[in-house]
């Protein structure tokens, strides 16, 4: 299988702000950290106008200066616990030449979706060093911005959400194309799926290597598969991508985080992945989900994105609900189970930016208050 050959690794010194990476690792915090999916995005007024400015998405994704702006906007803005790349999913089955481009009203498209033995015998997993140097060269220019004041995280998509899109050509509410070729023609999308496996591999360890703190892979469509095929075409593939990452740089651990959406059900199975915590949505209690985990990873999650539209009396309410259903982070015997407060799922574009402020300054004030209660 080849390998990708990064440019020499970036400097692995722990930011000053290294709490997500201690709750990732259930290392001891004084607070749980935070971070939003989606913290850099329409719901914010500078970030409009820089995209604005770039004239399109795809624009903006592509430029390295606009994509560290956007990423540092959110962290200017608020007490934050982590940065974010900025950049798309779906840059990697761009880099393989199939034509991403963004339509009004349609989301994301694809000029030649993957659906013949002919497409699928073309594909091959790009060097992100070669095709996708745009993102790398925003990591190197973020981490500098940063000046190690905070984690930065990068991400992809899984091999089978990729899947779905290349299929597709794009957004669908069925997914009749893909699940049409994954049961007349499996041998297709497993294909399709070790292919995406290597270039997700590879591209996480080119952002590892080029200075990303953290990694993180959304599962954004693998819920959408019934019980066996998950396990055959996104949770094997997602196995894959793990064992192969780097799992440190210059002596420094770099966590690793799966956020597989709708993937309740198989919690356990995806804790044995081996990555370094799961991500979780807002139907899976936080109590539940670490019984069911026990002491194999950390978690991440899971305030619905909708609640901050409640006001502030509802959004410390739940806050103060999701904290208390987690539990102390430290259990009887000594150890640390982490947790990283986040979304169940991306922020909505509609969300007032006041809700962020009320949302950070809770999750840091009562998760300290528990931890001194606990004390």
């Amino acid at each position: 299988m080849r390998q990708c050959t990064p440019l020499p690794y970036a400097a692995a010194v722990r930011p000053r702000n290294d709490t997500l990476l201690r709750a990732l690792l259930r290392q001891p915090t004084p607070y749980t950290p935070i971070w939003l999916m989606r913290q850099a995005g329409r719901y914010l007024p500078e970030y409009n106008a820089t995209r604005s400015r770039a004239g399109s998405f795809l624009a903006l994704a592509k430029s390295p200066d606009f994509a560290t702006e956007v990423t540092l906007q959110p962290i200017e803005r608020y007490p934050l616990d982590a940065a974010i790349l900025f950049s798309d999913i779906l840059t990697v089955p761009d880099a393989m030449g199939l034509g991403l481009f963004f339509s009004d009203g349609e989301g994301p498209r694809f000029e030649r979706p993957v659906r013949s033995e002919a497409d699928v015998a073309k594909l091959a997993a790009p060097d992100p060093e070669l095709s996708l140097t745009y993102v790398l060269d925003a990591v190197r220019q973020i981490r500098r911005a940063l000046d190690g004041r905070l984690p930065l995280i990068g991400f992809a998509g899984s091999p089978f959400t990729l899947a779905c899109y290349m299929v597709e050509g794009g957004s669908t509410d069925d997914f009749r194309t893909v699940k049409t070729m994954l049961y007349a023609r499996p041998d297709l999308l497993h294909r399709i799926l070790q292919v995406n496996a290597e270039a997700v591999a590879d591209y996480l360890n080119a952002q590892i290597a080029a200075g990303v703190d953290a990694v993180m892979i959304f599962d954004t469509w693998g819920g959408v598969l019934a019980d066996g095929a998950f396990q055959r075409f996104s949770l094997a593939y997602l196995r894959q991508v793990i064992d192969r990452l780097l799992r440190t740089r210059d002596g420094e651990r770099i966590p690793s985080i799966v956020f597989a959406k709708g993937g309740g059900l198989w919690l356990e199975e995806l804790a044995d992945l081996g990555s370094d915590a799961l991500g979780l949505d807002w139907t899976v209690s936080l109590a539940k989900a670490r019984a069911r985990v026990g002491r194999r990873c950390a978690l991440q999650g899971n305030m619905d994105p909708m609640a901050l539209f409640g006001g502030e009396v509802a959004i410390c309410a739940e806050v103060r609900r999701l904290l208390d259903d987690f539990g102390p982070p430290q259990r009887p015997d000594g150890g640390w189970d982490g947790h990283v407060f986040n979304l169940g799922h991306g922020l909505s574009p509609f969300t007032p930016p006041e809700a962020i402020s009320v949302l950070v300054h809770a999750v840091h004030s009562y998760s300290r208050q528990l931890r001194a209660l606990a004390s």
